[in-house]
Parts: C-alpha cells; sequence; structure tokens
C-alpha cells in the first residue's frame, strides 16, 4: 500500500459496502462523480474535479479511475489502484464545445463489456452535469442509466474509528481557529487580516495534525449582514455594537469538524442574550435527544419544541452528517435534522448540529460537531458555548 490515509482492509469494507447496495438495486455498474465518494472508495485527493472524472466500480476486481490525462498522474500518486486501472482521457476533451469527455467514458464502458448493462449514476450531484448525462447517454444508447444519487455518500455514514480519529484530530484545529478570532478581534481590525489569521490557524495545525483547506470558506458577516447565513467576508472593520459570527472548519485528511460562535464587540444588548441563553437551553435538549435508536427528526423536535416554548423559532434543519469532503459542502448530503426524516441515528454517526438564528439586525451561531456513541452525543471540540464578547 502506498501512503493512504486508510489500510487495504478499510478500503475492501467500503467497496463491499457499496457492491451490496448495488446488488440490492439491481445495479451492475457505479460510476460516482463526487471527489468525496472517489477519495473514499479509492483514496483520490486532487483539486481536479472542475474537470470530467470518477470512479468505475461493478461487482468485481478494483475499482477504475477515469478522468483527465494529466491527473492520471494523481491518482498513481493517491489512490491504491495498478496502472491498468487509471484511465487518462486526452486533454483535447477538456472544456471543448465540440466533443464531450463522457463519449470516452462511453467507449470505456464498451470496452469493459457493460454496453447494455444497468448503470448507476449521481444524477443530482455538484460535478455531474446535464450535458454529461446526455453525452453519456448518447454513447450509451443500449444500457439503462439509473439515478444512484448518494448511493455510496449512505454507505459513509457510520464512520471507523480511523475517520473518527481525523475528526478529533480537526476539532483541535477549528478550536485553535477560534482561540484565534478571540484573541485577535476588536475593533477597527479589518475583516480580511483577521480571515488571514484564521487561514494561518487553520493551515498550521495543531501539533502534528497539520491542516488541509476546508470544502467551504469561513462565513464571517456583522451586522446586518450577519441576518444571512452565508456571507463571507470584505475588508470592513470590525464595529463596535455589531454581531459578527464565524461559522469555520478545522480539515486533517479531507475530515472535516465544523463550528460557529458568534462575536459581539462593546456592550451586548439583551435582545442577544436572551436569544444565546434561548438557544443553549434548546441545543442541551436537542443534544440529549441525538441517541442511538432515535430518529432525526427527534432530534429537531426536541430541540426546535423547547426553542418555541422560549419564543423564537427556526424553520430550517437543525443539523446534517459531516465527514470527508470537498469543495464546495462540507456536508455528506445524506440525512437532515428536520421533521419527517426517520433515519435511525446509530453509534459512529457524526453531524453538524446546526442551531443557528438570524435576527433582524444580526445573527447568532452556536454550533457543535457531534458524534453519536453508544451512550449519546459526545461533542467534538470542547470551545465554550458561549456568545464572544470583547471590547
Amino acid at each position: 500500500m502506498k501512503n493512504l490515509p486508510f489500510g487495504a482492509d478499510e478500503y475492501a469494507a467500503r467497496l463491499h459496502k457499496v457492491r451490496a447496495e448495488m446488488s440490492v438495486r439491481g445495479l451492475d455498474a457505479l460510476f460516482v462523480t463526487d471527489p468525496s465518494n472517489m477519495a473514499w472508495l479509492t483514496g483520490y485527493d486532487g483539486w481536479s474535479f472542475y474537470v470530467h472524472q470518477g470512479v468505475l466500480l461493478t461487482q468485481s476486481g478494483d475499482p477504475i479511475w477515469w478522468g483527465r490525462a494529466m491527473d492520471a498522474a494523481g491518482a498513481v500518486r493517491t489512490t491504491y489502484l495498478q496502472a491498468d486501472h487509471i484511465i487518462g482521457y486526452d486533454d483535447t476533451y477538456v472544456q471543448n464545445p465540440a466533443k464531450h469527455p463522457m463519449a470516452t467514458l462511453a467507449a470505456l464502458f464498451h470496452d469493459q463489456g457493460l454496453a447494455t448493462a444497468r448503470i448507476g449514476v449521481e444524477m443530482d450531484n455538484y460535478y455531474f452535469s446535464a450535458a454529461a448525462f446526455l453525452a453519456l447517454q448518447a454513447g450509451l444508447g443500449q444500457a439503462t442509466l439509473i439515478d444512484a444519487t448518494a448511493l455510496a455518500n449512505w454507505q459513509r455514514a457510520v464512520k471507523s474509528a480511523t475517520e473518527i480519529s481525523y475528526m478529533r484530530a480537526a476539532a483541535l484545529i477549528v478550536e485553535k481557529m477560534h482561540a484565534t478570532i478571540r484573541e485577535k478581534a476588536e475593533p477597527g481590525m479589518r475583516k480580511n487580516d483577521l480571515i488571514a489569521d484564521i487561514y494561518h490557524a487553520s493551515v498550521t495545525g495543531v501539533d502534528d495534525y497539520w491542516g488541509d483547506y476546508p470544502a467551504i470558506v469561513p462565513m464571517a458577516p456583522s451586522g446586518a449582514d450577519a441576518t444571512a447565513p452565508h456571507l463571507t467576508w470584505d475588508n470592513s472593520p470590525l464595529k463596535s455594537g455589531e454581531s459578527t459570527f464565524f461559522e469555520i472548519s478545522g480539515t486533517y485528511r479531507r475530515y472535516h469538524c465544523p463550528q460557529s460562535r458568534t462575536l459581539f464587540l462593546g456592550k451586548v444588548p439583551q435582545k442577544y442574550l436572551d436569544a444565546q441563553s434561548a438557544v443553549q437551553e434548546a441545543t442541551a435538549v436537542g443534544l440529549a435527544a441525538a441517541r442511538p435508536g432515535a430518529l432525526c427528526e427527534d432530534v429537531a423536535h426536541a430541540f426546535n419544541s423547547r426553542l418555541q416554548k422560549l419564543g423564537y423559532a427556526k424553520d430550517s434543519r437543525c443539523g446534517y452528517p459531516i465527514g470527508l469532503s470537498y469543495p464546495p459542502d462540507w456536508g455528506e448530503r445524506t440525512m437532515s435534522f428536520r421533521a419527517g426524516d426517520k433515519t435511525v441515528l446509530e453509534p459512529g454517526m457524526t453531524f453538524h448540529f446546526m442551531p443557528a438564528l438570524w435576527l433582524d439586525d444580526g445573527g447568532l451561531e452556536t454550533t457543535e460537531s457531534i458524534l453519536i456513541t453508544e451512550n449519546g452525543a459526545q461533542c467534538l471540540c470542547n470551545t465554550p458555548r458561549e456568545l464572544v464578547v470583547k471590547g
């Protein structure tokens, strides 16, 4: 084995799980384009997801990595696959409206005896476009293309001991990032300068745990901008009398541990103190409900019921699964903590518990990455769960 994040036995177990689900769905082959699934199945790790690429898995043998020819060298370096299972297409197919790379993938399916197969593809995925589907369909006129969105994602739901250890390393990094905010932030400091300090803390890491790049950039809106959840930063100075929430993640070997905290510079209005107190109480109730055997919706109901009792309402989900990921999202895009989600919680599942509130003049985010254990939810970070007040 090369210097891969996991051993041969773990990769073999992953292939077995995916193939079992393929059998249930009657699939002869599965083609995954989600780079998280590509990495989870083969170890592939490269910033090449802006071009068409993927991993082909059948019911036997090693997977096949397929992508841009120049990225084949990266597949040699980062996967356990032998050279004959790494297939690159010519660079003339890259961003060329006259021909599509999926024509070469269709030819590969023919070469593998899959011209008339039932093939699963990730239809609702950031990296598989409508044009890609149409080109693949045109080249596989006798095959049946079946929506297998999130088939592999669901097999990633319960983490191994090694995966959890990587997430614990990411937790140490995000703790350092939040400590940097508490130390550095002050009125008059340009937002971009603070973000630079956060990035420095995230990449230098903690001890031997070096910092990888996160799948989402820091979210750090202030004042009225913080009434919206997904704004980033500019060069405006931090101001006294404003809140800024920081939704950030530590990342180690592509495994994420996101966490949010809110900074208030100056005297805190009572409305923020009241909202923070309500979120704290509702969070404790929600975390207590996150136990093996409970449903995802049970966690949402516990949190939202207590929050409503305290006079607040949140109309979006309050959690989602996390782990291995690539841009533009650190979620696993399967289950959610929200009404109607009947997924049963199991030990080894990991979530970003996201009880955020957006008020009429600012935002309040106090979130936790959690691990479901035999005894209930365990927070992966030790960052104080409080409103950070300075100035």
